[in-house]
């Protein structure tokens, strides 16, 4: 996902206004539901939704689609035949003005797909890559990453990598280069457990990771040099009264010996970590299994609620998934894993710079449909995932991952605000 430190408003201050924790002396639910002061539902700044596209996309006035690479294909204009099941993705810069969109394959997955001979073999999985020129056009894609297992999301870093994470109890994290020159490298020290996501801090060279388990952990790796992940330690956060945040060693990131989110007594459980992002200083962290997003401030080192479904009539935004801050506005974009029965959305988490205590307001995006998108209640459903901007800020990726049985993945294009 390129630049996970654009700059933007002080979150710390939007976040932690009006939060009623004095008073706490535990944690546990009564303490989580008193800590949150969600987002609230409001009108998207981009208007209403219009009828479906040729992909099945409802967008607002102004705004296009295309499909950029679809499973089991060529992506347009090269001989190479596109993943399936795209997932994690991210943007990185060239040197002639354009951009390099990096994309993961979720496989094997559990769904049972008509194609012979079946796919879905244990080292099946990996990540791809898109290169367009400066005015979008599409002139070449490859493979950046072989022999892996479910590659689900990951993170960019701030030195121009790919991090594929892959979601498995024996995953681990890999370095990829973006052009496909480098071989990819694996990264045993950031710990053996399913990972979802990670986020680099620029300033610190600490990464924050996201675990995809019901009963899941939030970590951070702190290397022992900065812009190197080879080695460092693994650390568990255990969140305390009032938010504050106290991060611990996990004695055995290979798990060797047991899995690393038992391996600390105390350490706090997440339901199930998903997309993480790191923008101006605060982490977002979304958790599917309760759809919250979480922001931990990195300096304060203190976590809060930033939305919270439970606390809206009728919610616009269930089942959150990969998450982006936009460089332009600051504003928030968060995919839907699958968000049945109002499924496949991307929502807009809109905040104010010119009121930075003022409650962040959160909308709908787009909306995908169609049954090209599947049944919501089907094992074929799809999910939304992947969502980024390209460098420039003016295209937005994102993935329907099992759209026509394969995934499919598609940029909007538009009048996307910027800052005021």
């Amino acid at each position: 996902m390129e630049g996970k430190n654009g700059e933007g408003i002080n979150r710390r201050e939007l976040i932690g206004s009006g939060v009623a924790a004095a008073g706490l002396l535990a944690m546990g639910p009564q303490f989580w539901e008193a800590l949150a002061r969600p987002a609230r539902k409001g009108k998207s700044p981009y208007g209403p939704l219009g009828a479906p596209d040729a992909n099945g996309l409802r967008l607002p006035a102004g705004f296009r689609s295309r499909a950029v690479a679809r499973g089991l294909l060529p992506v347009s204009g090269t001989l190479y035949l596109w993943h399936i099941f795209s997932d994690g993705a991210s943007t990185f810069r060239t040197g002639d003005g354009g951009w390099i969109l990096v994309s993961n394959s979720e496989l094997p997955t559990p769904v049972d797909l008509p194609i012979d001979p079946p796919i879905g073999n244990p080292t099946e999985g990996g990540a791809s890559a898109i290169r367009f020129a400066s005015d979008g056009r599409i002139v070449d894609a490859y493979r950046i990453l072989s022999g892996t297992s479910s590659n689900c999301a990951g993170g960019a870093t701030p030195w121009g990598t790919w991090l594929s994470c892959e979601e498995t109890d024996t995953g681990k994290v890999w370095e990829c280069d973006p052009a496909g020159r480098r071989k990819a490298v694996v990264h045993p020290a950031m710990g053996t457990f399913s990972h979802e996501a990670v986020c680099i801090d620029r300033k610190t060279g600490f990464a924050y990771l996201s675990e995809d388990d019901a009963d899941g952990c939030f970590y951070r790796f702190r290397p022992k040099r900065k812009g190197d992940l080879s080695a460092g330690r693994l650390e568990v956060a255990r969140v305390r009264r009032r938010g504050a945040v106290e991060w611990l060693r996990v004695p055995d990131p290979s798990a060797a010996t047991g899995p690393t989110r038992e391996q600390v007594s105390g350490a706090t459980r997440f339901k199930r970590g998903e997309g993480i992002w790191f923008d101006s200083g605060t982490v977002y962290l979304a958790t599917t299994g309760d759809s919250r997003i979480w922001a931990y401030d990195a300096r304060r080192q203190r976590m809060k609620v930033l939305y919270n479904p439970k606390r809206i009539l009728n919610p616009p935004l269930t089942d959150v998934d990969n998450i982006t801050v936009a460089k332009r506005s600051g504003d928030i974009y968060v995919c839907e894993d699958n968000g049945a029965p109002d499924p496949f959305d991307i929502a807009l988490i809109v905040v104010d710079p010119d009121r930075p205590r003022a409650r962040p307001q959160v909308s709908r995006f787009l909306k995908l449909t169609g049954i090209e998108h599947g049944d919501p209640n089907s094992s074929l459903a799809s999910e939304v995932a992947g969502v980024c901007f390209n460098p420039r800020g003016d295209r937005l990726y994102f993935a329907s991952q099992r759209a026509l049985g394969v995934g499919v993945v598609y940029e909007v294009s538009g009048p996307f605000r910027g800052r005021r």
